[in-house]
């Protein structure tokens, strides 16, 4: 196998715990806190998951654990998109269940969730693993984005489980993962089969989070990789000083990726998807914001410039959202009539006539390309397929027409040039951060701490994490405390709430604070590539969002 020389060095990486996970494995003990309630809907939660709702907070203390050596095996599952330090997880996983004791055996489910269900399994050993630790990806054992949720499912799982004497699964995910998790946690307990269930909070997007889940693993790696690329773009556009760059970066439902990348990098404009729509600003509005800013620009002699947009900025748009919304409905009642029909325009035609008199004028101003991409197959939800809206084209487009009417007006005397990117597989398997090596790790340490304390239906959780790792705090919380109700395929479904940027919080309002300066006057900042060796100020940085969150 050929490795590069960062592949090998990274391999010898140790990584860092909470000082509480690094005392003698059987002088850690649980210690029981708050009792908690769910995020929203709570008579409705309670009663889906009489087991594992309404249960408490979970810390670590020092103690005598005998118990803890008793043989378990244990399965892990990743789940979902692919996010830095997955491999960690399951490292630190593996390495506590052996300190607990050397017979125990860690099994991965191959593909995901659909691993357990169709007993595609695989005893993950030490000498396997070795390959895998600190790198980047979830190829150790792949991923998938089964849906748990049928009575046959859960059945197939327990026979799977059952078969290898496994005690304990651990689901590796973000928000729709660890909702399987919850709902094959309760399955377990309300059987009494005597399998726990525990969950580890990962996605790239930074939705997955809470007072005690402060951050999402690989969220830290994956806009640190795209605000190195966007640096690179903005020393480039301030060398050639001839183009605006329409950047979109992942984030369907937040603007937590966006956020952070504008807080590294100081562009011209980041557009916030959650203020979007808290102003109730229009598509006009937006594309008036962009063209103020490159006009302002172009008055001084700077005919370029920087642009971050959230890849679900046009669900936060509330004419959009409205025909976005229209559109499912309609495309899913009329599916056998709209599929009958083949031409563009007959399709266009059958969207115009079926929708609201408004949605019809939003549809109609779309750009040609922007209309059939809202037109295209449906997500496993029945939605419209946001990511593949091409937001930045758009934006370039429409930007450019109205200041060629300025112009006409007189107001605008300047040159635009827009070139358009999508950063997002990019970051996704990045060779994780210092930061994301020792939070996953972490987590999956502690998540065996869980499985050891006999809990079941908790999210593994380290918080303090904007302070050195021997100060992080370790312990759970039930998932359901992160759950409500949510429409999804037309049916009310318990779901874990997604969290959103707060636009009363200190990250945005620091952003807030700038952004009128970083727009006129060229204020780039060049983040560089992440750093893995030399002073903990370079190498053990977290985000700035949480350096912000965190901040007294």
């Amino acid at each position: 196998m050929n490795l590069s020389p960062l592949q090998k060095a990274r391999y010898d990486y140790a990584p860092k715990l909470p000082s509480i996970l690094r005392e003698p494995i059987d002088t850690i003990v649980p210690v029981k806190g708050e009792v908690t309630q769910p995020e929203a809907d709570a008579d409705k939660i309670a009663a889906l998951f009489p087991n594992t709702c309404g249960i408490e907070k979970i810390s670590f203390k020092k103690g005598k654990n005998e118990e803890i050596k008793k043989q378990r095996n244990v399965g892990v599952i990743l789940s979902g998109g692919q996010a830095p330090g997955g491999h960690n997880v399951i490292s630190g996983l593996f390495d506590a269940l052996k300190t607990a004791n050397p017979e125990n055996k860690l099994y991965g489910f191959k593909g995901g969730p659909s691993g357990i269900i169709d007993d595609d399994t695989m005893e993950i050993t030490d000498s396997f693993l070795a390959e895998y630790r600190n790198t980047g990806g979830f190829d150790i054992i792949g991923s998938g984005r089964t849906k748990l949720e049928t009575e046959e499912q859960f059945q197939m799982a327990q026979k799977t489980c059952e078969k290898y004497g496994i005690k304990a699964v651990v689901i590796i995910g973000g928000d729709d993962s660890n909702t399987n998790a919850a709902v094959l946690a309760e399955y377990f307990l309300a059987h009494n089969s005597g399998i726990q269930v525990i969950g580890c909070p990962k996605t790239i997007d930074g939705d997955l989070k809470n007072d005690s889940i402060e951050i999402s693993f690989g969220f830290d790696t994956a806009t640190k990789t795209y605000s190195e690329l966007i640096g690179n773009i903005e020393r480039d556009a301030n060398s050639a000083k001839k183009y605006w760059h329409f950047i979109k970066v992942m984030g369907r439902s937040a603007s937590h990726i966006a956020l952070e990348c504008a807080l590294e990098t100081q562009p011209n404009i980041c557009l916030v998807s959650e203020e979007i729509e808290k102003n109730e600003t229009s598509l006009s509005g937006v594309v008036d914001y962009i063209a103020s800013v490159v006009a302002k620009r172009a008055a001084n002699g700077n005919n370029f410039g920087v642009i971050i947009i959230p890849e679900g900025l046009v669900e936060f748009i509330p004419e959009v959202k409205a025909l976005i919304g229209e559109l499912n409905d309609l495309l899913a009642k009329e599916a056998k009539a709209y599929g009958a029909l083949e031409s563009t325009e007959d399709q266009v035609a059958f969207i115009l006539k079926n929708v609201s008199k408004k949605s019809a004028e939003v549809f109609s101003i779309l750009p040609a390309g922007i209309r059939m991409q809202l037109l295209m197959d449906r997500d496993p939800h029945g939605n419209v397929q946001v990511s593949r809206i091409e937001t930045d084209k758009m934006l370039i487009e429409m930007v450019g027409v109205k200041l060629e009417k300025m112009r006409q007006e007189g107001k605008y005397v300047g040159k635009f040039s827009g070139l358009n990117h999508f950063f997002g597989y990019e970051g996704r398997c990045a060779f994780p951060s210092n930061f994301d090596a020792d939070y996953c790790y972490s987590l999956g340490y502690n998540a065996f701490m869980l499985i050891a304390s006999d809990l079941s239906g908790y999210l593994s959780s380290v918080k303090n994490l904007s302070a050195p790792a021997a100060e992080w705090v370790a312990g759970g919380i039930p998932i359901t405390m992160m759950m409500n109700m949510e429409q999804r395929n037309g049916e009310l479904k318990p779901v874990i709430k997604k969290a959103l940027v707060e636009l009363d919080g200190k990250p945005f309002k620091y952003f807030a604070a700038n952004r009128e300066e970083w727009a006129v006057n060229t204020c780039f900042t060049f983040p560089g590539a992440i750093q893995y060796y030399g002073p903990t100020e370079v190498c053990d940085i977290t985000t700035r969002t949480l350096a912000l969150e965190q901040s007294k």
